[in-house]
């Protein structure tokens, strides 16, 4: 930690003009949160009891899920704690931590986001290699490189943001720890680490989305020469549930983190942040898996064993 930092903790601001109406978004979020970890560890135990979704599509998405559950896990309890019990105060430690856990974790969602759309671009575009391209070697390794690269990546911007001096303000205008307003807090000299943060956003961001768009890109040109107009509507309806999801993810990511002052714009970060950490949460359990017949008949099956079994 930088020599001049003398702040032991900081307070998270959360959001002082609603304060007021703290039970009523307790309740909220607490319904939010309790459907987003509830959608996402269903569809990771049916994956993990249904021998119908041992599939490349599947073994990602149960890591997506996975990766959901951690992600709103690290932000919406401590804003639970806000909303119920104005508990705004968090340790210098803690606050570098849940920072780390959350810009790791998103990262490495936007990575698999990419690698799901080129598994269901070879999917649907070479139906007959897909077996031999995607198999589980490939998957693992595509996996644990996502991983390396996040981790690296962003124990490198972490480690540099908490070498600066803090040493007041104390205030976070956030509900909770982030890089932009951790960086706008410090007494230091800031201009090379918002460059890095800038910089490593963009290469994430962008190098995700490129894929991703480069992916859905060619299967909607195969989607379009289909014989059949019903499964071309199917599969745009799909498609468009999914990119509708994207969409919110990537436009609120780049908001906030994509530009070349961390500092700025600080206020409206808090809003598109609940996009990320409650809304699309919300909604990728009901878009990539719950409408989709495969695991429908798979819950049916898994709740049928139950049944027996009593």
């Amino acid at each position: 930690m930088g020599n001049g930092t003398t702040v032991q903790d900081f307070t998270l601001e959360g959001f002082p003009a609603v304060q007021h109406l703290g039970s009523l978004l307790f309740s909220v979020h607490l319904l939010a949160y309790v459907a987003s970890i509830t959608g996402n560890v269903v569809i990771v135990s049916i994956v993990c009891t249904s021998a119908r979704l041992k599939t490349p599509m599947y073994f990602f998405l149960s890591i997506f899920s996975l990766v959901e559950c951690c992600f709103i896990s690290t932000v919406i309890p401590k804003l639970l704690a806000i909303f119920l019990l104005g508990k705004q105060t968090i340790s210098f430690v803690a606050c570098f931590i849940q920072a780390f856990v959350f810009v790791f974790i998103g990262a490495f969602g936007f990575l698999l986001i990419a690698v799901m759309s080129v598994d269901r671009c070879v999917a649907i575009c070479r139906p007959l290699h897909y077996p031999t391209i995607m198999n589980l070697r490939t998957c693992t390794l595509l996996i644990i490189a996502c991983l390396t690269t996040t981790f690296t990546l962003i124990t490198w911007v972490v480690v540099k943001v908490s070498q600066l001096s803090f040493c007041g303000p104390r205030v976070i205008p956030h509900f909770f720890c982030d890089l932009g307003p951790l960086i706008h807090l410090s007494c230091s000299d800031t201009s090379s680490v918002e460059s890095l943060t800038f910089g490593l956003a963009l290469l994430l961001l962008l190098s995700s989305l490129t894929i991703t768009i480069t992916a859905y890109s060619s299967i909607v040109v195969t989607i379009v020469h289909l014989p059949s107009a019903k499964e071309r509507q199917k599969a745009f309806s799909t498609c468009s549930s999914h990119l509708i999801v994207l969409s919110l993810m990537y436009g609120s990511c780049m908001f906030i983190y994509v530009k070349p002052k961390q500092t700025s714009r600080l206020e409206s970060n808090r809003e598109a942040a609940l996009m990320n950490t409650v809304v699309t949460p919300l909604l990728n359990p009901v878009i990539y898996t719950l409408r989709n017949k495969q695991v429908h008949q798979a819950l049916r099956e898994t709740v049928c064993r139950i049944k027996i079994s009593r």
